[in-house]
């Protein structure tokens, strides 16, 4: 029986998902519902993602199932054996103790074949990472895979970067903000999460106080992640949704 915060959640994750993942279908509509209701995990924390249409829960709601679930300890050593440090390939084992008298064992590993261009150089914490969350799968019946187990994905074929666009004569930046909203647009991105995080990411209160230098950098940046990896993108985005949007 779902009692009035789960409902509250749930209601609050379908919000977030039809603004975070445009085009979203009434069964991943429903998956997520069940999702919500049996994990209660939250997509404004950052704890349930869609990639390619399906949920994947990611390691922080892991983490909270655990602390939920009063989890007694999770060790974590590394597979000997297994590694090469010159290839830089990890392997690591993981424990979980999820009470005094059970514990469960995950397996996880890493190299610059299996990891996304974002991470390249920390495939050993990536490996550790993967076996705590498959340990932590097993531990507490987590039946979805974790965002952070799946190998790097392939990129797009046929998506090219954006070429540059000239400055207009009359210096307004017109051509960039035409650059940024072909941005938005290709790649389905929420505008308005797109406006905080260059905001943030310029360092200043409003946009406006921005200079055309420190936007042009933002955008090509902007092009060039979402290129590579459109829905690490939007992982990062949704961590500029309205704080009032999560639940009490």
């Amino acid at each position: 029986m779902r009692n009035d915060r789960d409902r509250r959640l749930i209601r609050q994750n379908i919000s977030v998902a039809k603004k975070l993942y445009l085009g979203i279908t009434n069964q991943q509509t429903a998956v997520l519902r069940d999702l919500t209701g049996t994990l209660k995990l939250s997509i404004r924390r950052g704890e349930l993602l869609c990639l390619d249409g399906k949920w994947y829960v990611t390691h922080s709601g892991l983490i909270r199932i655990a602390h939920r679930r009063k989890c007694c300890g999770i060790e974590t050593t590394i597979e000997q054996q297994m590694t090469d440090i010159s290839s830089r390939r990890w392997v690591f084992k993981a424990t979980v103790h999820s009470s005094p008298t059970n514990s469960f064992i995950g397996y996880g590993d890493a190299d610059p074949s299996n990891v996304s261009y974002l991470v390249q150089g920390a495939e050993m914490r990536v490996a550790e990472t993967r076996a705590v969350n498959r340990a932590l799968r097993k531990a507490y019946g987590i039946g979805i895979c974790s965002v952070e187990e799946i190998g790097s994905r392939a990129e797009p074929q046929e998506t090219s970067k954006l070429p540059p666009q000239p400055t207009n004569a009359n210096g307004n930046g017109r051509s960039v903000r035409d650059r940024l909203c072909q941005i938005i647009r290709q790649y389905q991105l929420d505008a308005s999460l797109v406006k905080a995080y260059a905001t943030d990411s310029c360092g200043v209160e409003t946009l406006r106080e921005a200079t055309r230098e420190q936007v042009e950098s933002f955008v090509t940046r902007l092009a060039d992640w979402a290129e590579k990896d459109v829905d690490a993108l939007r992982c990062q985005l949704n961590s500029y949704l309205p704080q009032k949007e999560v639940v009490a």
